[in-house]
């Protein structure tokens, strides 16, 4: 804390210290007032400017400080001032000294409230950022809220000063009217408490829920306003209480929770039952990963004590049927069959919006209009290839694309370096292709931390991938001696050879030819649905999730917020769900793999938010050393001087699966502390997630403490 502040804290509190000493509080309570009545007339005929004055200074220090009087101190300016001027006096005195105490706690205390609890106030910031001034002004409103209190805790939030100044002006001025009123009628009030009668205070109850009635009204003007150009369309019945566009991982968890609560769903879905995940995404490149990395342990077998083959060789043909395999073997959890008996109607074909409440489902010649309460988008994404000169004439591979090849590539190009990219990239390197990476930025992986990518980058590179960091792609060209794509360095630029390219730069939300535009259903800048926290479009009828909804395209955050699409469809009218995204994690699957969750300290620091990191590497952990895995470190990052943990970045062998435990610990607020207490089995690689919990509580052991021990041991030896 810096001088200033304690200065300030110093003052404040000489202040408070110096009332109660002199006994200043005698002169604020109603027998004093009473009594002093007609001294304080004199002094006010005699010098009426001067004692307005003394007045209104001495309401806006009591008021900044916090300290008890100002009910009293009201009630004297109606009695001392008459009705209006007393109404002036008060009003601006006392919202011009509420508003000192508000930045007074700001200053004080908003940085540290913040960067301890930033976290958990996200959703309170974001509250007060979208309706502050609504909340101030119900708080104002209701004369049994402290007002001291209100001032302190709105000066933790980021409600604008200016804000909360003129809100509490409005706010007061009922409370102030009817003090200063009271204080006009001095001789017929025996208690400040009996001006608070129960019919008042519920008087300034409903005054203060009124805005919050009028919006709701408003909300429903709006909402009714939204449907109005569709009433004729509107049916006095229904087909479905749900319809579902889109089979992946998000449409079907969705459609799954309708059918066990007995509501008639209707699943769409044009391509295969699924989506990505199973057929192009998830499955069939970890697929290609394991195939990848057995041959990379056979031709490094030497390490483990086992002469390598002389020479191992695979047919990539057959490494792409058993993919196809994998697949098949896993597609009857997400198939047609297991979903009708579920009480899933499942229809094949492409579905677009005609109104609100109708679904057109197109099957080559075949149409059919369905009539449904609520629609749930769920139509996924898909790679988005960049308009880079001459690519469409040479051609390229997309993770959609992939997996029908049935020849392995001499020469292979992968555009991209985030996960996708870095995973497939390293695969074909270790099946013997000649794999150059062009990524734009400056390292691998740039949503994780330095010394994550850095790990990723030495082991692609190991592999034999080459890395082509800070360099654009400028076009693609095809002639007699094959293709070839010009890059661009700082240095200048640069032709490369390839056989094949694989564009792996990010992907885009599924959303043309699905009627969005007929309806105005409004998309984000990076083409995702535009919905509010209950996953809701501008028709609340009308929900999204998945990958089209954003802002993190993961099978398992679609399935996350799969739940709270199909809750807020079919319950919304009696409770609805802000979707939850406080705690979720994610997995590059290359070797080694790279897990996160929460905050890593790239995010942190971006957001100011202070922490404390510690490491644990795995070159430490028995286990990772018995099975040649030793390389990586699980990082942890805690609140300053606290067990609770921030974020969690894990590198190393089955990243992925260890995370878990971090998970469970921060969505259930479990600190560091009870990780350590917890008996992990030895020898595994779980271990490394207490042996991390070690080093933060070795790095917070009480010295002091230890101290004394060492000298109580020394002592008891003697």
């Amino acid at each position: 804390m810096n001088t200033k502040k304690l200065i300030l804290i110093g003052l404040v509190g000489l202040a408070v210290i110096g009332f109660f000493i002199f006994d200043l509080h005698q002169f604020l309570t109603l027998e004093y007032l009473q009594s002093s009545l007609e001294r304080f007339h004199a002094y006010y005929a005699a010098q009426p400017v001067l004692v307005a004055s003394i007045f209104f200074t001495g309401y806006v220090v009591i008021t900044a400080v916090s300290l008890p009087g100002a009910a009293i101190m009201t009630l004297a300016a109606g009695a001392l001032f008459g009705l209006v001027t007393g109404i002036i006096l008060v009003s601006f005195a006392s919202t011009i000294g509420a508003t000192l105490a508000f930045l007074i706690a700001r200053y004080i205390l908003r940085d540290s409230v913040q960067q301890r609890f930033g976290d958990r106030l996200k959703r309170i910031n974001a509250g007060i950022e979208k309706d502050g001034a609504l909340y101030l002004f119900t708080l104002r409103l209701v004369p049994a809220f402290p007002f001291f209190l209100i001032n302190i805790l709105m000066a933790l939030t980021t409600l604008k000063a200016w804000t909360f100044y003129w809100v509490s002006q409005l706010g007061m001025l009922a409370g102030t009217i009817v003090y200063v009123n009271a204080g006009t009628q001095l001789a017929q009030v025996s208690a400040v408490g009996d001006l608070l009668t129960p019919g008042l205070i519920g008087a300034f109850i409903l005054l203060g829920i009124f805005p919050w009635i009028a919006r709701a009204i408003v909300n429903r003007i709006q909402t009714a306003r939204v449907y109005r150009p569709w009433q004729a369309q509107k049916p006095k019945s229904f087909d479905r209480n749900l319809i579902v566009i889109g089979a992946g991982s998000a449409g079907l968890v969705t459609s799954y929770i309708a059918a066990m609560v007995k509501a008639r769903v209707t699943l769409i879905e044009k391509h295969k039952m699924g989506g990505d995940c199973l057929n192009t995404g998830c499955v069939p490149s970890k697929a290609l990963i394991r195939t990848s990395g057995m041959l990379h342990e056979f031709t490094n077998s030497e390490s483990y004590g086992i002469n390598p083959p002389d020479d191992v060789t695979f047919d990539f043909s057959v490494v792409m049927q058993r993919i196809q395999r994998v697949i098949k073997k896993i597609a009857p959890h997400d198939s047609v069959e297991r979903y009708s008996k579920l009480g899933v109607d499942c229809r094949s074909g492409e579905a677009r919006l005609l109104s609100p409440w109708e679904v057109e489902i197109r099957d080559g010649d075949k149409v059919d209009k369905l009539t449904t309460k609520h629609i749930v988008i769920a139509s996924g994404a898909q790679p988005f290839v960049p308009p880079i000169p001459g690519i469409e004439a040479t051609g390229y591979l997309t993770s959609n694309s992939l997996w029908e090849l049935d020849k392995l590539p001499e020469r292979l190009i992968v555009l991209g370096g985030g996960p996708i990219g870095c995973e497939l990239a390293q695969s074909f390197a270790r099946l013997g292709s000649q794999v150059t990476l062009v990524e734009m930025q400056s390292r691998l992986l740039p949503r994780e931390d330095d010394d994550a990518s850095a790990l990723v980058h030495a082991s692609l590179s190991a592999d034999g991938v080459e890395l082509l960091l800070n360099h654009k792609a400028i076009n693609f060209e095809k002639t007699a001696d094959g293709k070839t794509l010009q890059v661009e360095h700082d240095d200048g630029k640069r032709i490369i050879q390839f056989d094949d390219v694989l564009v792996a730069v990010g992907r885009r939300a599924n959303t043309t030819n699905l009627g969005l535009d007929t309806l105005g259903i409004e998309l984000n800048s990076n083409g995702t649905l535009k919905l509010n926290d209950y996953l809701q479009t501008r028709y609340p009828n009308i929900l999204g999730c998945g990958d089209v909804a954003g802002p993190y395209q993961f099978t398992h955050t679609a399935a996350h917020q799969a739940w709270f699409a199909a809750v807020n469809a079919l319950f919304g009218r009696f409770k609805k769900f802000a979707v939850d995204y406080s705690v979720i994690p994610w997995a590059t699957f290359t070797d080694p793999e790279v897990a996160h969750v929460g905050l890593n300290e790239t995010e942190a620091r971006e957001k100011n938010i202070a922490y404390e990191s510690v490491k644990y590497n795995l070159d430490d952990l028995d286990r990772a050393i018995t099975d040649g895995t030793d390389h990586g470190f699980v990082k942890v990052l805690t609140a300053p001087g606290s067990d609770r943990i921030l974020g969690v970045t894990i590198v190393g062998s089955h990243a992925g699966d260890l995370i878990a435990e971090y998970v469970l610990a921060m969505k259930n607020k479990i600190g560091l502390n009870k990780i350590l207490g917890t008996i992990h089995i030895y020898p595994t690689m779980a271990e490394a997630n207490k042996y991390a919990a070690g080093e933060w509580k070795r790095a917070h052991a009480p010295e002091r403490v230890l101290a004394l021990l060492e000298r109580f041991h020394q002592w008891s030896r003697n």
